[in-house]
């Protein structure tokens, strides 16, 4: 199963990570950090270039099942000048200077347009078919795939199979385990992804990374209802342009829940309600500071607003 190969080898190259190392690896093409390497640093050179070999490994085991997942040019640097991280906005490279080649490891084109929303589709799909399989649930990794397999071969468009990758999985979480259990395993994925820098309003912050990454158009928020005495905060937003499809009166809500999740949050999110406006989908969070974390990747749409 693709998450066991997955995990093995997340695992073997975060073994061969040093938290105080100096060398680390970029795409020499685009200046991304992507998966699996983000965030890591290696001792040495020659085990840096490992980890670089490791990592086409990983990553050719997930394009396995999705062809668009991007090539990426693996070089190793040393003590580089700021960086982008997978989830960050455009930004130059470091200092070219400052690199130097690996043995080439990967190669072949890579999209340009879409190539934060791709690159965000599979960090996605990683996390959460390692989880699966972490958390013994195979057969939802095996359900996940036969779902994506089949809404591929009816998409004519290959820039959109990445968001069929997503609705797939929001779907069959929905269908196989109940909302605790999504929201134990979507946690769990969370802590597999980069984490964000800290904000003031999480909840904003998901929106505005979502509308960075493609996969909305615009969003407005409105104030906090919070209600001390119970414990209980609340906020509407309301997305226009979102890039994933209703299916059978509901709505996968799988990158909000996701991104939400690897926040650190003082109020657990216990409610994510769906109802569709006008203008495009009425997104009610409610979180609480003591609850039972229950919710779903693929939410009921709602009768009005």
């Amino acid at each position: 199963m693709v998450g066991t190969t997955l995990i093995e080898l997340r695992n073997h190259i975060e073994a061969l990570a040093s938290d105080d190392g100096s060398y680390y690896l970029v795409c020499g093409r685009t200046g991304e950090r992507p998966i699996p390497t983000s965030g890591l640093r290696f001792e040495r050179r020659v085990i840096a270039q490992s980890a670089a070999r490791a990592a086409e490994q990983y990553r050719t085991a997930l394009r396995r099942y999705d062809s668009r997942l991007p090539y990426r040019d693996l070089i190793v640097c040393q003590d580089a000048e700021p960086i982008i991280e997978s989830d960050s906005q455009e930004e130059q490279p470091p200092d070219a200077t400052q690199w130097s080649l690996s043995e080439p490891v990967l190669s072949g084109p890579t999209p340009d347009g879409d190539r934060q929303l791709v690159e965000f589709c599979h960090s996605v799909a990683a996390a959460v078919f390692e989880t699966l399989c972490d958390d013994g649930y195979r057969s939802v990794e095996t359900a996940v795939m036969d779902e994506y397999l089949e809404l591929a071969e009816t998409v004519s468009d290959p820039d959109d199979l990445c968001l069929c990758l997503l609705e797939s999985m929001a779907i069959e979480l929905d269908t196989q385990l109940t909302q605790t259990e999504q929201a134990n395993v979507l946690s769990r994925a969370a802590a597999r992804l980069p984490s964000p820098e800290p904000a003031d309003d999480p909840v904003a912050a998901t929106f505005a990374r979502l509308q960075r990454l493609g996969l909305l158009g615009a969003y407005t928020q409105s104030p906090w209802s919070i209600d001390f005495d119970e414990g209980v905060r609340s906020v509407v937003v309301e997305v226009s342009e979102y890039a994933l499809s209703a299916r059978d009166g509901r709505l996968p809500v799988l990158p909000v829940v996701l991104d939400l999740s690897r926040r650190q949050l003082d109020w657990s999110l216990s409610a994510l309600r769906i109802a569709e406006v006008e203008t495009g989908w009425q997104v009610t969070l409610v979180l609480e500071r003591d609850a039972n974390v229950e919710y779903s990747a693929n939410v009921p749409i709602l009768s009005g607003a």
